[in-house]
Protein backbone atom coordinates (compact mmCIF):
# COMPACT_ATOMS: atom_id res chain seq x y z
CA UNK A 1 0.00 0.00 0.00
CA UNK A 2 1.59 3.34 -1.02
CA UNK A 3 2.44 5.80 1.72
CA UNK A 4 -0.03 8.65 2.10
CA UNK A 5 1.07 12.08 3.24
CA UNK A 6 -0.75 13.25 6.35
CA UNK A 7 -1.85 16.91 6.09
CA UNK A 8 -0.55 19.33 8.70
CA UNK A 9 -3.29 20.29 11.15
CA UNK A 10 -1.34 22.29 13.71
CA UNK A 11 -1.67 25.83 12.36
CA UNK A 12 -5.36 26.49 12.79
CA UNK A 13 -5.04 28.85 15.77
CA UNK A 14 -1.75 30.50 14.82
CA UNK A 15 -2.49 34.21 14.22
CA UNK A 16 -1.01 35.74 11.10
CA UNK A 17 -0.86 39.27 9.88
CA UNK A 18 -3.12 40.18 6.94
CA UNK A 19 -1.69 43.27 5.28
CA UNK A 20 -3.79 46.38 4.63
CA UNK A 21 -7.07 44.90 5.96
CA UNK A 22 -7.02 47.13 9.05
CA UNK A 23 -6.49 50.31 7.05
CA UNK A 24 -9.12 49.30 4.46
CA UNK A 25 -11.73 48.66 7.15
CA UNK A 26 -10.91 52.04 8.71
CA UNK A 27 -11.31 53.81 5.34
CA UNK A 28 -14.63 52.04 4.74
CA UNK A 29 -15.87 53.17 8.16
CA UNK A 30 -14.84 56.79 7.51
CA UNK A 31 -16.45 56.65 4.06
CA UNK A 32 -19.74 55.39 5.49
CA UNK A 33 -19.60 58.12 8.12
CA UNK A 34 -19.10 60.77 5.41
CA UNK A 35 -21.95 59.40 3.29
CA UNK A 36 -24.31 59.26 6.26
CA UNK A 37 -23.50 62.89 7.10
CA UNK A 38 -24.02 64.09 3.55
CA UNK A 39 -27.29 62.15 3.30
CA UNK A 40 -28.59 63.81 6.47
CA UNK A 41 -28.83 60.56 8.41
CA UNK A 42 -26.78 62.03 11.26
CA UNK A 43 -26.85 65.56 12.61
CA UNK A 44 -23.89 67.71 11.48
CA UNK A 45 -24.09 69.48 14.85
CA UNK A 46 -23.63 66.39 17.03
CA UNK A 47 -21.52 64.32 14.61
CA UNK A 48 -19.93 66.42 11.85
CA UNK A 49 -18.66 64.77 8.71
CA UNK A 50 -14.99 63.69 8.50
CA UNK A 51 -14.45 66.38 5.86
CA UNK A 52 -15.49 69.05 8.39
CA UNK A 53 -13.21 67.58 11.03
CA UNK A 54 -10.34 67.64 8.54
CA UNK A 55 -11.17 71.24 7.65
CA UNK A 56 -11.04 72.18 11.35
CA UNK A 57 -7.65 70.48 11.67
CA UNK A 58 -6.30 72.35 8.66
CA UNK A 59 -7.68 75.64 9.97
CA UNK A 60 -5.97 75.17 13.34
CA UNK A 61 -2.75 74.07 11.64
CA UNK A 62 -2.74 77.15 9.45
CA UNK A 63 -3.27 79.52 12.38
CA UNK A 64 -0.55 77.89 14.49
CA UNK A 65 -3.04 76.92 17.21
CA UNK A 66 -2.57 73.22 16.53
CA UNK A 67 1.19 73.44 16.99
CA UNK A 68 0.81 75.23 20.34
CA UNK A 69 -1.52 72.58 21.70
CA UNK A 70 0.54 69.69 20.34
CA UNK A 71 3.88 71.00 21.63
CA UNK A 72 2.44 71.58 25.12
CA UNK A 73 0.97 68.08 25.29
CA UNK A 74 4.08 66.37 23.93
CA UNK A 75 6.32 68.15 26.44
CA UNK A 76 4.14 67.07 29.39
CA UNK A 77 3.76 63.55 28.07
CA UNK A 78 7.46 63.04 27.38
CA UNK A 79 8.61 64.38 30.75
CA UNK A 80 5.97 62.58 32.83
CA UNK A 81 6.34 59.27 31.01
CA UNK A 82 10.15 59.38 31.13
CA UNK A 83 10.20 60.07 34.89
CA UNK A 84 7.63 57.40 35.67
CA UNK A 85 9.25 54.81 33.40
CA UNK A 86 12.77 55.32 34.75
CA UNK A 87 11.64 55.11 38.38
CA UNK A 88 9.37 52.18 37.56
CA UNK A 89 12.17 50.20 35.90
CA UNK A 90 14.52 50.85 38.85
CA UNK A 91 11.93 49.80 41.44
CA UNK A 92 10.76 46.83 39.35
CA UNK A 93 14.32 45.53 39.00
CA UNK A 94 14.86 45.93 42.73
CA UNK A 95 11.64 44.00 43.49
CA UNK A 96 12.60 41.29 41.03
CA UNK A 97 16.16 40.89 42.33
CA UNK A 98 16.09 41.68 46.05
CA UNK A 99 14.01 39.72 48.55
CA UNK A 100 13.95 42.70 50.93
CA UNK A 101 12.79 45.09 48.19
CA UNK A 102 10.11 42.58 47.16
CA UNK A 103 8.85 42.21 50.71
CA UNK A 104 8.60 45.99 51.14
CA UNK A 105 7.69 47.19 47.68
CA UNK A 106 5.28 44.59 46.31
CA UNK A 107 2.54 45.10 48.93
CA UNK A 108 2.79 48.89 48.53
CA UNK A 109 2.60 48.71 44.73
CA UNK A 110 -0.31 46.25 44.89
CA UNK A 111 -2.18 48.54 47.27
CA UNK A 112 -1.60 51.80 45.36
CA UNK A 113 -1.84 50.57 41.77
CA UNK A 114 -5.68 50.30 41.70
CA UNK A 115 -6.11 53.90 42.91
CA UNK A 116 -7.21 56.07 39.92
CA UNK A 117 -4.34 58.52 39.47
CA UNK A 118 -6.58 61.24 38.09
CA UNK A 119 -8.36 61.22 41.48
CA UNK A 120 -5.05 62.34 43.01
CA UNK A 121 -4.75 65.37 40.72
CA UNK A 122 -6.60 67.78 43.09
CA UNK A 123 -4.28 66.69 45.89
CA UNK A 124 -1.23 67.13 43.64
CA UNK A 125 -2.48 70.61 42.72
CA UNK A 126 -2.63 71.45 46.43
CA UNK A 127 0.92 70.20 46.90
CA UNK A 128 2.56 71.37 43.66
CA UNK A 129 0.30 74.14 42.37
CA UNK A 130 -1.83 74.26 39.26
CA UNK A 131 1.16 74.61 36.92
CA UNK A 132 3.11 72.00 34.99
CA UNK A 133 4.45 70.13 38.03
CA UNK A 134 1.08 68.67 39.07
CA UNK A 135 0.27 67.52 35.53
CA UNK A 136 3.69 65.91 35.03
CA UNK A 137 3.44 64.24 38.45
CA UNK A 138 0.02 62.77 37.56
CA UNK A 139 1.40 61.29 34.33
CA UNK A 140 4.51 60.00 36.11
CA UNK A 141 2.40 58.28 38.78
CA UNK A 142 0.22 56.65 36.16
CA UNK A 143 3.31 55.42 34.32
CA UNK A 144 5.22 54.27 37.39
CA UNK A 145 3.00 51.47 38.69
CA UNK A 146 2.41 49.45 35.49
CA UNK A 147 6.13 49.78 34.70
CA UNK A 148 7.05 48.38 38.13
CA UNK A 149 4.71 45.41 37.72
CA UNK A 150 5.81 44.67 34.14
CA UNK A 151 9.51 44.89 35.02
CA UNK A 152 9.22 42.73 38.12
CA UNK A 153 7.21 40.15 36.16
CA UNK A 154 9.81 40.18 33.40
CA UNK A 155 12.55 39.45 35.94
CA UNK A 156 10.48 36.62 37.46
CA UNK A 157 10.10 34.98 34.04
CA UNK A 158 13.84 34.69 33.46
CA UNK A 159 14.85 31.00 33.76
CA UNK A 160 16.78 30.55 37.00
CA UNK A 161 19.15 28.21 35.18
CA UNK A 162 20.55 31.19 33.24
CA UNK A 163 21.36 33.03 36.47
CA UNK A 164 22.94 29.92 37.99
CA UNK A 165 25.02 29.42 34.84
CA UNK A 166 26.28 33.01 35.04
CA UNK A 167 27.13 32.50 38.71
CA UNK A 168 29.00 29.29 37.88
CA UNK A 169 31.22 31.31 35.53
CA UNK A 170 31.98 33.57 38.50
CA UNK A 171 30.41 36.68 36.97
CA UNK A 172 30.03 39.66 39.28
CA UNK A 173 26.46 40.56 40.37
CA UNK A 174 26.63 43.75 38.29
CA UNK A 175 27.56 41.76 35.19
CA UNK A 176 24.74 39.27 35.82
CA UNK A 177 22.24 42.12 36.03
CA UNK A 178 23.53 43.77 32.84
CA UNK A 179 24.07 40.63 30.73
CA UNK A 180 21.38 38.24 31.94
CA UNK A 181 18.61 39.93 33.90
CA UNK A 182 18.16 43.11 31.85
CA UNK A 183 18.05 41.34 28.43
CA UNK A 184 15.76 38.65 29.86
CA UNK A 185 13.37 41.17 31.38
CA UNK A 186 13.35 43.43 28.32
CA UNK A 187 10.27 41.87 26.65
CA UNK A 188 8.23 42.45 29.80
CA UNK A 189 9.57 45.97 30.17
CA UNK A 190 8.60 46.88 26.60
CA UNK A 191 5.15 45.36 27.09
CA UNK A 192 4.83 47.54 30.17
CA UNK A 193 5.92 50.54 28.12
CA UNK A 194 2.98 50.00 25.75
CA UNK A 195 0.51 49.87 28.63
CA UNK A 196 2.01 52.78 30.54
CA UNK A 197 2.15 54.97 27.42
CA UNK A 198 -1.58 54.48 26.86
CA UNK A 199 -2.31 55.27 30.52
CA UNK A 200 -0.08 58.34 30.31
CA UNK A 201 -2.00 59.62 27.28
CA UNK A 202 -5.33 59.24 29.09
CA UNK A 203 -4.01 61.01 32.19
CA UNK A 204 -2.49 63.77 30.05
CA UNK A 205 -5.86 64.53 28.49
CA UNK A 206 -7.67 64.51 31.82
CA UNK A 207 -5.05 66.69 33.53
CA UNK A 208 -5.15 69.24 30.71
CA UNK A 209 -8.93 69.41 30.94
CA UNK A 210 -8.75 70.34 34.61
CA UNK A 211 -6.18 73.10 34.55
CA UNK A 212 -4.36 73.99 31.32
CA UNK A 213 -4.54 76.79 28.78
CA UNK A 214 -2.79 74.85 26.02
CA UNK A 215 -2.77 71.14 25.22
CA UNK A 216 -4.97 68.64 23.40
CA UNK A 217 -7.12 68.09 26.48
CA UNK A 218 -7.63 71.84 26.82
CA UNK A 219 -8.51 72.03 23.12
CA UNK A 220 -11.17 69.32 23.51
CA UNK A 221 -12.62 70.97 26.61
CA UNK A 222 -12.75 74.43 25.03
CA UNK A 223 -14.38 73.04 21.89
CA UNK A 224 -17.01 71.30 24.01
CA UNK A 225 -17.81 74.52 25.88
CA UNK A 226 -18.19 76.37 22.57
CA UNK A 227 -20.28 73.57 21.02
CA UNK A 228 -17.68 73.20 18.25
CA UNK A 229 -18.04 69.48 17.62
CA UNK A 230 -15.75 69.63 14.58
CA UNK A 231 -12.85 70.98 16.68
CA UNK A 232 -13.70 68.55 19.48
CA UNK A 233 -13.46 65.59 17.12
CA UNK A 234 -10.30 67.08 15.65
CA UNK A 235 -8.77 66.89 19.12
CA UNK A 236 -9.93 63.28 19.46
CA UNK A 237 -8.32 62.48 16.11
CA UNK A 238 -5.08 64.07 17.33
CA UNK A 239 -5.13 61.86 20.43
CA UNK A 240 -5.75 58.79 18.30
CA UNK A 241 -2.91 59.63 15.91
CA UNK A 242 -0.61 60.34 18.84
CA UNK A 243 -1.46 56.97 20.38
CA UNK A 244 -0.82 55.19 17.07
CA UNK A 245 2.52 56.99 16.68
CA UNK A 246 3.63 56.00 20.19
CA UNK A 247 2.58 52.41 19.59
CA UNK A 248 4.47 52.32 16.29
CA UNK A 249 7.59 53.76 17.93
CA UNK A 250 7.51 51.14 20.70
CA UNK A 251 6.90 48.42 18.10
CA UNK A 252 9.95 49.56 16.12
CA UNK A 253 11.98 49.57 19.33
CA UNK A 254 10.81 46.02 20.10
CA UNK A 255 11.85 44.78 16.64
CA UNK A 256 15.26 46.36 17.06
CA UNK A 257 15.99 45.34 20.66
CA UNK A 258 14.34 41.92 20.55
CA UNK A 259 15.67 40.78 17.18
CA UNK A 260 17.47 37.94 18.99
CA UNK A 261 14.19 36.22 19.92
Amino acid sequence: MPAREVPFRGGGFAPRRIRHVGWLSFLVLVGLWELASRAGLVSPFTLPAPSRVLAALLEMAGSGELARHLVASLARLALGWALGAMLGVAVGLAIGISSLARSIGLPLVSALFPVPKIALLPLLILWLGIGEASKVATIALGTFFPTVIATASGVDQIPKSLVRMAQSFDLAPRAIVLRVILPGALPGMLAGARISASIALVLLTAAEMIGAEHGIGALVLQAGHLMRSDRLLAGVVLLSVLGLAIGAAIGALERRLLAWR
